[in-house]
């Protein structure tokens, strides 16, 4: 139900899985065993979904650095298998420094997290040196795969790149958020490996990766706690999902592939609106994975939960106990970056109106939505039903229901601009410069920007652009109150 301006979304969830269907069956068609077409469609998986830098040029950078990160952790994982108290230990040190490498964007947030899941996937498919040339092809294979797909034969162009990264906050050593989540994920992540452990011996890792993916793309305690609460509920309905599809198959091959090709789908699809819905279709993908490999069964799922909810609290724990990190200078720079691109959008709709053919405001609009879905994630704390502070919870929920109303806004100006016959007003100017006007008086610096701006009257007449464009004048107007005021303070009955 959420938004997809362009269908951008539908998209690149279709190209992710042609990408993977094509990376496993070229594991298959050159023999490689059924543990190393796995590896292969998780590293598939991994470029298409971690891989989100700015430029297409970027991009190819990271996706062939992906095995300078991949292929050493591949190794030392399958080295060190049969010899526990190493193997954590490394682990823990693939854990604190796959965190750390958020400080250098999204290439070191990918290779980060490509670093951790090779070595997660051996403790997945028990892999030992033996296997590791095959697993070395098979990931190879695989990148080139879903490169060819992304690049060559469904290349879709993004001009502006996905929030993937919390806005940088200064400081330097612990003062550094990125440093700061690096020690968190590293302490969460060892009391998952060792609660984990004493649960199961051989399925301890749930734990361990539950606590490490809570951490990504999170900037702050209450959205770790939110992202953990959402993980869980995800995983819980998955799991009866699985006893209802995944159990009866008993990994029958052909059925399976194709269920595995739909939660691919459903993961790249739900990812950016819901997390709890992305953690459903990885938890019944995961169920179908156990189906071909021959051990599913019901007590499998319920120890998939205790190890989910584990790794939870284990997370839970670090953001309260351990170098809390309360980012409420990164909401504010979430919500004026979403202000900004709604004035870019608007600008770029009033060039294309005005016959600039090279102006377009749909990758603004589909920009914006991202950005929202970031503001959610950054809010979802406040407007949590068990969140005890009334004031904030208040604004929290104002602010988010007038940024959707300016996006609902800018995606029927978007449309009104896409019209070849659409004409342009000459009202349609100084509607604009209001727009701008406003977005500048919530962007600015509080003590310049201490007055609301007037809203002039709805237009006369039919014209669909410029009454989109008073519904943002009037959105932007009223986020003045919950924005540029005391959040303790309770808001005025009808502000």
């Amino acid at each position: 139900m959420a938004p997809d301006p362009g269908r951008l979304r539908m998209r690149n969830s279709l190209r992710a899985a042609l990408g993977i269907g094509l990376a496993v069956a070229v594991s298959e068609v050159c023999g490689l065993s059924l543990t190393a077409s796995i590896t292969g469609g998780l590293a598939a998986l991994l470029t298409l979904f971690t891989v989100l830098d700015p430029t297409v040029r970027a991009q190819r950078v990271t996706s062939a650095l992906l095995p300078l990160a991949g292929f050493p952790v591949l190794a030392l994982a399958t080295t060190l298998h049969g010899t526990p108290l190493a193997r954590d230990a490394a682990f823990l040190a693939v854990v604190f420094a796959g965190v750390y490498a958020r400080r250098w964007g999204p290439r070191g947030h990918a290779l980060g997290i490509f670093g951790f899941m090779m070595f997660f996937v051996t403790q997945f498919l028990h892999a030992v040196p033996g296997q590791l040339p095959e697993l070395y092809a098979a990931v190879g294979l695989s990148l080139l795969a879903a490169g060819a797909v992304r690049f060559v034969f469904w290349p879709i162009e993004r001009r502006t790149p996905p929030p993937a990264a919390p806005p940088g906050l200064p400081g330097t050593g612990l003062a550094r958020p990125t440093t700061r989540q690096a020690f968190q994920a590293t302490a969460a992540c060892a009391f998952a490996l060792g609660i984990g452990q004493a649960l199961s011996d051989d399925r301890w890792y749930w734990a361990v990766g539950t606590a490490w993916w809570i951490f990504v793309n999170t900037a702050s305690r209450g959205e770790t706690l939110v992202r953990g609460f959402r993980r869980v509920v995800g995983t819980v309905v998955g799991i009866a999902a699985g006893l209802l599809i995944a159990v009866p198959l008993h990994g029958a091959p052909a059925p399976t592939a194709a269920l595995v090709a739909v939660c691919v789908f459903g993961i790249f699809y739900t990812a950016a609106p819901s997390y709890s819905w992305m953690m459903f279709f990885v938890t019944v993908m995961a169920g179908l994975l156990y189906g071909l490999l021959g051990v599913l069964h019901p007590g499998l799922l319920l120890l998939r939960f205790e190890e989910t909810a584990i790794g939870a609290l284990g997370a839970a724990l670090a953001v309260v106990f351990v170098l809390p990190v309360t980012t409420h200078a990164a909401n504010d720079a979430w919500i004026q970056r979403a202000l900004h691109c709604v004035r870019a959008s608007t600008a770029a709709a009033l060039d294309r109106l005005a016959g600039d053919p090279d102006a377009d405001p749909a990758p603004h609009a589909a920009e914006l939505e991202l950005l929202l879905a970031r503001v959610r994630m950054a809010l979802a704390p406040l407007v949590h039903p068990l969140s005890p502070l009334r004031a904030r919870k208040a604004r929290a929920r104002q602010v988010l229901a007038l940024l959707d109303d300016c996006a609902r806004e800018v995606r029927g100006l978007t449309a009104v601009a896409a019209d070849p016959q659409a004409s342009h007003d000459a009202r349609l100017a100084a509607a604009c410069w209001r727009v701008e006007s406003a977005v500048e008086a919530l962007t600015a610096p509080r003590a310049t920007a201490e007055r609301a701006l007037p809203v002039h009257p709805r237009p006369a007449g039919p014209e669909p652009v410029l009454a989109h464009l008073h519904g943002l004048e009037h959105a932007l107007a009223a986020l003045h109150t919950p924005l540029r005021t005391d959040p303790r303070a309770p808001l005025a009955v009808g502000a």
